[in-house]
């Protein structure tokens, strides 16, 4: 029995020549006895033809994605005087491990950039314009062939942002990954203050999942990450968001809450009326409000809701905030709030931007229902509400830090 138990441990020893490279193979523990070599049960991946399963092969390095206006490839010496133009202009966003000398090009384009793909985690590749530019680059990269799973990440030349090239070069990674490997999800993270990547990530399709908490560390500190995720079977299409939009009225310009506004902000949130009657923070400063800024954009693109500056079309000085938050696609409803600068009450101006707002939201949206609550104490807010078409339904109690607010709704046909 021993004799033919070498035999077969001997016959497997041979049989190893003779497999496919890339084919894991394992040996068992031996526990008194030799017992023939076997092979690891590995998941088999799209395009797999070997009777022996077999871990995927690294990225394609002839790859070539068109899109509508790009090319998607890798690297190569053809690239050098683009690069080296790039080096010596300090334009940051190339893919990490970039020379930032000139003379260090050649050796990155010939050697260096192609080190993440003949790993097997990865691959680079150049964003590449109808007149042959570089204008990006794109990277998948912390790929488990086993668990199936990669990361990707882009950047965008600085001359060329705002052609929505990054979204562009995203949707086709993305196909092509999904149509030519076995790989079942892609992660996406971007810096919580990154508002352009967080806008690619949504236009892509990617379902934001979470965010990871000081997750990087930078020189000013640590910094939260937005963390996506896109899955094989999922429809590829950008989750409902409300757009970006000016509104106009006789007397209000209602446009996106811009950096610019932070010190009316500021001083409209902490006017003691405006803390006595809403709910922001106690103590609000400039910080805050730069924060509530960014927090505006990043709840219009999770299609939680969306905000807008009104500004004084006679002066251009800040006149108020007005938000739509607790956004229910599934319903169309959602709920109005908004703050008044002390120096513009009493003049009817957040009446004038809700009712804007209303139509466009029922008109060009769709929603049926409009919510919108006050103070039982804000008498002011429920006289702008009244105005404004919006009817009392009941009062909420103990619903804003304890105090009772009055519930109001307006529905389409209370403004027909």
């Amino acid at each position: 029995m021993r004799r033919a138990a070498a035999a077969d441990h001997a016959l497997g020893l041979v049989l190893l020549l003779f497999v496919e490279p890339g084919t894991v193979l394992v040996a068992p523990t031996f526990h008194g006895s030799l017992t023939p070599l076997q092979l690891r049960s590995y998941p088999c991946f799209r395009g797999q033809t070997s009777r022996v399963c077999t871990l995927p092969r690294v990225f394609d390095p002839d790859v070539s994605i068109p899109t509508e206006r790009l090319t998607l490839r890798p690297f190569g010496l053809q690239d050098a005087a683009r690069i080296r133009a790039i080096v010596k202009s300090d334009a940051r966003f190339l893919p990490p491990g970039a020379p930032d000398r000139v003379a260090g090009v050649p050796a990155w384009l010939a050697r260096g950039v192609h080190e993440l793909r003949r790993s097997g985690q990865g691959v680079h590749l150049a964003m590449i314009d109808a007149d042959g530019l570089v204008v990006g680059a794109i990277s998948l990269f912390k790929t488990s062939w086993s668990a199936g799973t990669t990361e990707v990440g882009y950047g965008v030349h600085p001359l060329y942002r705002d052609r929505g090239f990054a979204t562009e070069a995203l949707r086709a990674l993305v196909a092509w990954t999904f149509e030519t490997t076995g790989l079942r999800r892609i992660d996406l993270t971007a810096g919580i203050g990154n508002l352009a990547s967080l806008r690619v990530a949504q236009k892509a399709g990617f379902t934001w999942e979470g965010v990871l908490r000081a997750a990087v560390l930078d020189d000013d500190g640590p910094h939260d990450l937005v963390m996506f995720g896109l899955l094989r079977g999922d429809r590829r299409v950008p989750s409902d968001t409300l757009p970006r939009t000016e509104l106009r009225t006789e007397r209000l310009l209602l446009r996106p809450p811009a950096p610019d506004d932070v010190p009316d902000l500021a001083a409209t949130a902490a006017d003691p009326v405006t803390q006595a009657r809403t709910g922001v923070p106690r103590g609000y400063t400039e910080e805050h409000a730069r924060e509530f800024v960014d927090f505006c954009e990043r709840t219009r693109i999770r299609g939680a809701g969306i905000a807008w500056t009104a500004v004084d079309r006679d002066t251009g000085r800040y006149a108020a905030t007005v938000d739509l938050r607790d956004v229910d696609w599934s319903h169309r409803t959602a709920e109005i709030g908004y703050m008044t600068a002390p120096w513009v009450r009493g003049r009817g101006y957040a009446g004038e931007a809700v009712l804007a707002i209303a139509r466009w939201l029922f008109d060009r949206h769709g929603f049926h229902r409009l919510e919108l609550r006050a103070s039982v104490r804000n008498t002011a807010s429920q006289r702008v509400a009244e105005k404004a078409g919006f009817v009392r339904e009941g009062v909420a109690r103990a619903s804003l830090g304890g105090d009772d607010l009055v519930v109001y709704s307006l529905i389409p046909s209370d403004l027909a």
